[in-house]
């Protein structure tokens, strides 16, 4: 984890995306999606574990997140992260990969397999994006107040990320944890993409899909933290009912930030479900 970094590169529609693969290049296809306003750094230790079980698992940054291009102007709504995602799975060529979302991911996932018609073997959705209505107040205070908080002093802006980043998680992130998420939010060109991602958020992206969940007609798993209190659990309830043979998974003492705050109860919920 002190290491990690994506080593490939993908030109997309909304700007360079890094991206990586590990494990066996002849191992059962897992792509890992991460949430907002995170980054692919917190599947690391549930990449470790799936490629030690001989998955193939691939990893990416979604345009203006972690270490991919942040730009004045770029498109990084949910629109255009599904849009990227199905683009980045036809590079890779894979067919039917069992799909794992996290947060904001849950929702491009979605997208891209409802309305781009991405195919999936089955797909587990962490904590998702995915029911109206969400955004928190400050959610909503900042996306229409977004060029007032890119003004903020650097000092400000920084402890606001860590602040925001650290509500996330019910048991309390680790210093380096939390140091490696907060990292590509603090430079000056970090502190205007992470205004500007939360400007584009938009519940009308999970609105065009959401009468659309019942069709749904892979495996589907979901999976919440029960002391989530960014997206409470009551949703994952709400969810799993309006997916036909939608397994819920509930894991106790996690908050929203399931893959760092319960590893371990994550990981065996993915591996009962990818067998």
């Amino acid at each position: 984890m002190d290491t990690w970094q994506l080593r490939k590169v993908f030109e997309s529609r909304s700007g360079t995306v890094r991206w990586d693969r590990f494990g066996p290049a002849d191992g059962e296809p897992v792509v890992l999606l991460h949430g907002t306003p995170f980054s692919s750094y917190v599947w690391g230790e549930i990449v470790s574990a799936l490629t030690a079980a001989d998955h193939q698992v691939f990893v990416w940054d979604m345009p203006g997140y972690g270490a991919s291009e942040k730009a004045d102007g770029q498109d990084v709504s949910l629109a255009a992260q599904g849009m990227v995602f199905a683009e980045l799975m036809e590079h890779w060529q894979l067919s039917k990969p069992s799909v794992v979302a996290h947060d904001f991911g849950g929702c491009v996932a979605l997208r891209a397999h409802l309305l781009h018609h991405v195919s999936y073997r089955r797909l587990a959705l962490v904590d998702p994006v995915a029911l109206a209505p969400w955004g928190s107040p400050f959610f909503r205070l900042v996306g229409e107040n977004a060029p007032v908080f890119e003004q903020l002093p650097p000092t400000l802006h920084r402890a606001l990320v860590h602040e925001y980043i650290g509500s996330a998680s019910h048991r309390g992130l680790r210093a380096d944890a939390a140091e490696a998420l907060a990292a590509p939010w603090t430079d000056r060109t970090g502190q205007a993409a992470f205004y500007r991602q939360i400007a584009q958020a938009d519940q009308r992206y999970t609105d065009e899909i959401q009468e659309l969940y019942p069709g749904i007609g892979i495996p589907v798993t979901v999976c919440w933290g029960e002391e989530d209190s960014w997206i409470p659990v009551a949703k994952a309830h709400e969810l799993a009912s309006l997916i036909p043979g939608a397994r819920l998974r509930v894991i106790p003492g996690a908050g929203h930030l399931v893959p760092l705050d319960a590893p371990a109860q994550l990981l065996a919920v993915l591996l009962d479900f990818l067998a």
